[in-house]
């Protein structure tokens, strides 16, 4: 199983620091988003990952890369826990820049070549994810038990109209569409999909067909999966797996504070400096 992340866009809600860092190298304290998908993905049993950036990303590439200098420096005093902090994660990383920024499902298409005809996990680093089993695993055991591909969800999230919410087959386990921010009271079911997916192999023909109706049709904007997936959708191939754990969205600067927030709870030391800030804050 190979796996694949989506970190090409703009990241313009967090202009202007986006102007020259990567969203996805943005930090919840020390350690960038995209670092918590790529352990994800590892401890998955995912060992080839392909990052799909653009022109502005050279920083992800070099984040993924060995620093020599700090090695030798950390090896010379026997500092074995910075050592470790800097060690290359045990998985072969990729890059391919998406040229053009035609969307998501052009971004997707982009890595046919490297995936070939196999199913594959595609991940958005804005949807973080924390738990005993990852995210990714929950999607492939889901995959090895029904062929499908398969769709996360977070159940029943308060604000389920921001989502696309999923239309499920009688068996309660297919999907038959995706409805977009759906007003309240008439979402088809309490299954709102977030930015991680496993896709079988019959995915990319797929998109590529509906790549070529939007080029032939004068599309000049954005090209999302859409198309492919509800095709996937009408032949029955679709399922979904309620995520187990706690999902963070970094996506938004609002978002993204409360992950910092979260994030920091899971340390002794940080919990306890939030905990007495919060005390400050609320006496002011």
């Amino acid at each position: 199983m190979k796996g694949v992340i989506i970190a090409a866009g703009y990241g313009t809600r967090f202009l202007p620091v986006t102007k020259t860092i990567p969203k996805e190298m943005l930090p919840l304290i020390n350690k960038p988003s995209i670092d918590f998908i790529i352990e994800e993905f590892v401890k998955s049993g995912i060992r080839e990952i392909l990052i799909i950036t653009s022109r502005r990303k050279k920083t992800l590439d070099d984040y993924f890369d060995r620093e020599m200098e700090l090695e030798a420096v950390f090896a010379k005093e026997g500092n074995s826990a910075k050592l470790k902090s800097i060690k290359q994660p045990e998985a072969d990383i990729f890059f391919k820049r998406q040229g053009e920024m035609r969307g998501t499902g052009h971004a997707i298409l982009e890595a046919w070549p490297f995936i070939g005809n196999e199913p594959f996990v595609v991940a958005y680093p804005d949807d973080l994810h924390f738990g005993e089993i990852p995210l990714a695993s929950q999607l492939i055991s889901t995959y090895e038990k029904t062929g499908c591909s398969v769709l996360s969800a977070l159940h029943n999230p308060p604000d389920l109209d921001r989502y696309g919410v999923l239309a499920l087959a009688g068996d309660g386990l297919h999907v038959t569409d995706i409805v977009e921010k759906p007003s309240p009271g008439n979402e088809p079911s309490r299954e709102a999909s977030i930015g991680r997916y496993l896709y079988t192999p019959d995915f990319f023909p797929l998109l590529k067909e509906g790549w070529d109706l939007h080029l032939a049709s004068g599309g000049t904007g954005e090209y999302f999966h859409v198309y492919a997936l509800k095709k996937l959708m009408d032949a029955g191939k679709v399922v979904f797996k309620s995520i187990e754990g706690e999902r963070l969205d970094t996506g938004s600067p609002s978002g993204y504070l409360r992950a910092i927030l979260r994030y920091s709870m899971s340390d002794p030391e940080l919990k306890k400096v939030l905990t007495e800030e919060c005390g400050k804050l609320c006496r002011e």
